[in-house]
């Protein structure tokens, strides 16, 4: 949409953005802006609804070259994210236009809201800046040479406020890590292996000043993590766990909060061989880890904690070979738990229970969270709009929940219970990796994975199955990888 995004203080912007509520008129400020009476003929436009997402355009004879009206809803019902939407409206009617420079003047509009609902400048920048942020991106790393690109703008933000800008900033760098983890997640097979991946979080490090650490080849025998050797031995593009660490000037010496990222980089369902055209899009099921290094990005450049955070991408390709791991085997994790595999295409979690027993026996941390594209079941519950949540610690479960309001990444707790445990126990070893039963699928996840978490510490598992890609634009999200996770857990980090 657009080649780059800065905010800027000198010059003349060629066109505006301003605001209208749905069933409501201009607000008096913008009325001011409205020299010639082009805004408000504008309005009387039967498509200006003032719906969110909505936008119509004024051509003034002076001022500016174009004006943009946005629509951010009913008024009663608005809440800031929706300043994402209504950025994204507005930066599509810019790129249309080809504008290089605009102000954002949605004073006016913002101070007609109560006290109860009111926005700061800077959360109304923050949310502009992760709208056209996010709508910006693009993947055309591998167009060849029957594509012709498409020239894109590059855009300078004004505004009329210093913390709008500020605000724009912060929601920029947010974008920045989201769309990484996009970048990521589009990245095809034949190229994003677990070694590209662990190449992809050095160069992060280097960009960041964070620390990157791989474990493969001795090492994953000498830290014992079989779920990581097993899964990944039958493909060519070895296995690793990549350790990436944030650690500040101050407040190092505090318990670390540590976040697992499923980052299973092809996945056939291994000799239990995925059917008819299930592996089309396996490509993403590494998008948990995508989204814990896009996280980290906006760790280490926009929230900056006072507080260490270590990312453990636990990374494999589950092929097929005369060497695979096979139903019927049972392998013994570094806990000591045994696991019989009735299913080589319940792999993530075998991977992901590597991270979380090596986190919990090394790092002793704060909290963990794990995220991954875990289960198909989780999409049958919930769908696209919410991501599964198990979480039983109550001061953590609410931190996560309001940082993915913050993010507009919704979660949705699903229960633990003794009873899904037992649905996990093997007549031969401590536990299946997957149940006989269909029933309650996405939670016999996280029943399996509970067992490497140690007991006392807080844990929350995210299953984004549903939510790491869409077949639909969002408004602020085209069709493709969602980039789901990377502004949660920053937002999650800063409240912790």
């Amino acid at each position: 949409m657009f080649d780059s995004i800065k905010t800027a203080t000198r010059g003349k912007p060629a066109a505006l953005v301003v605001a209208l509520y749905k069933d409501e008129a201009l607000d008096a400020n913008t009325k001011k802006q409205d020299i010639d009476g082009s805004i408000l003929k504008a309005t009387k436009r039967p498509e200006c609804t003032g719906e969110l997402g909505s936008a119509v355009e004024a051509f003034p004879e002076k001022g500016y070259d174009r004006v943009i009206v946005v629509g951010l809803g009913d008024r009663k019902s608005f809440t800031a994210g929706a300043l994402r939407t209504a950025a994204a409206a507005a930066g599509k009617a810019l790129a249309r236009g080809k504008c290089e420079s605009v102000l954002f003047d949605f004073c006016g509009a913002l101070d007609k809201l109560t006290a109860k609902s009111k926005v700061t400048d800077f959360d109304a920048g923050a949310m502009v800046g992760e709208g056209l942020g996010m709508l910006s991106w693009s993947y055309d790393t591998l167009r060849g040479s029957k594509t012709t690109a498409a020239a894109r703008p590059k855009l300078a933000i004004h505004s009329t406020s210093k913390q709008f800008t500020d605000g724009v900033e912060r929601g920029l760098g947010m974008a920045e890590g989201a769309n990484l983890t996009r970048t990521l997640s589009q990245t095809p097979p034949n190229i994003a292996v677990p070694n590209w991946m662990a190449e992809q979080a050095k160069k992060l490090a280097r960009r960041t000043g964070m620390r990157c650490t791989v474990y493969s080849g001795k090492k994953l025998v000498d830290e014992k993590l079989t779920g990581h050797i097993e899964v990944g031995k039958a493909s060519e593009n070895k296995p690793c766990m990549i350790r990436l660490d944030y650690t500040p000037a101050r407040g190092k010496s505090k318990a670390p909060i540590v976040l697992v990222g499923k980052t299973i980089t092809y996945d056939t369902g291994g000799l239990s061989l995925k059917i008819s055209n299930g592996m089309k899009g396996m490509k993403r099921d590494k998008d948990g880890g995508c989204g814990v290094m896009g996280a980290m990005h906006n760790i280490a450049t926009v929230i900056k904690p006072n507080r260490p955070v270590t990312a453990l991408l636990v990374s494999a390709e589950n092929s097929v070979s005369d060497n695979a791991y096979r139903p019927d085997d049972v392998i013994e994790f570094l806990n000591g738990v045994t696991v019989e595999i009735t299913n080589t295409d319940a792999e993530g979690r075998l991977v992901l229970a590597d991270g979380l027993a090596w986190a919990c026996k090394n790092l002793k941390p704060e909290y963990v969270l794990d995220m991954a594209t875990l289960t198909g079941g989780v999409v049958v519950a919930l769908g696209s709009v919410y991501a599964g949540m198990w979480c039983d610690d109550d001061a953590l479960r609410a931190k996560v929940e309001a940082a993915a309001q913050a993010a507009d990444e919704p979660v949705w707790r699903l229960p633990h219970h003794a009873k899904y445990n037992a649905m996990m126990k093997s007549p031969v070893a401590d536990i299946v990796n997957s149940a006989p039963v269909r029933e309650a699928h996405p939670i016999q996840g996280a029943a399996f994975l509970s067992h490497f978490v140690e007991e006392g510490t807080p844990w929350v598992h995210l299953d984004i199955a549903g939510t790491h890609a869409t077949e639909k634009d969002l408004g602020y999200i085209c069709p493709g990888p969602t980039g789901f996770g990377a502004r949660l857990i920053a937002e999650l980090v800063e409240r912790s």
